[in-house]
């Protein structure tokens, strides 16, 4: 059964290569509007690891990779225009961020429902494309999370 709802609470994974390249999406309900990989908690308990892996696989296509829990949330304020989808006077979500490193950028299958295109892009690029702050802001803070 599904949720009325959506969860306020989401992960953001910043799919990268060791070389820092970023994987960047699309929206398709927003063009124009780049963002790593994002999605909102299935349940209530569902494991923040697990949503991570998840949406990587549902938006992506990658289903392997080396998952790092970078140990931080961000707090936002939801959009207005996106504020119908969680339950009334929800305004605000917590993102829990992560990091994915794979072996090297390569082309990924995009939900088209979700997503128009992708990219990839060193990190600095990436960041300055992003429409999220807080997306920027993680990516930003790539090499602080894969310094040896």
């Amino acid at each position: 059964m599904a949720r009325p709802y959506k969860i306020p609470r989401s992960v953001l994974v910043v799919i990268h290569t060791p070389a820092l390249e970023v994987l960047l999406i699309e929206r398709a309900d927003r063009p124009g509007y780049w963002q790593s990989v994002t999605g909102s908690l299935d349940a209530e308990d569902e494991p923040l690891a697990d949503a991570a892996r998840r949406e990587v696989a549902e938006e992506t296509g990658i289903a392997a990779g080396t998952l790092r829990d970078w140990g931080y949330d961000n707090v936002y304020e939801i959009y207005a225009t996106w504020r119908h989808r969680y339950a009334p006077g929800i305004t605000h979500n917590t993102e829990h961020v992560f990091g994915l490193t794979v072996p090297a950028a390569r082309a990924v299958t995009l939900r088209p429902r979700e997503h128009l295109a992708q990219l990839w892009l060193p990190w600095e690029q990436a960041a300055a494309r992003c429409f999220s702050s807080s997306n920027a802001e993680a990516i930003r803070r790539l090499p602080e999370f894969t310094a040896p």
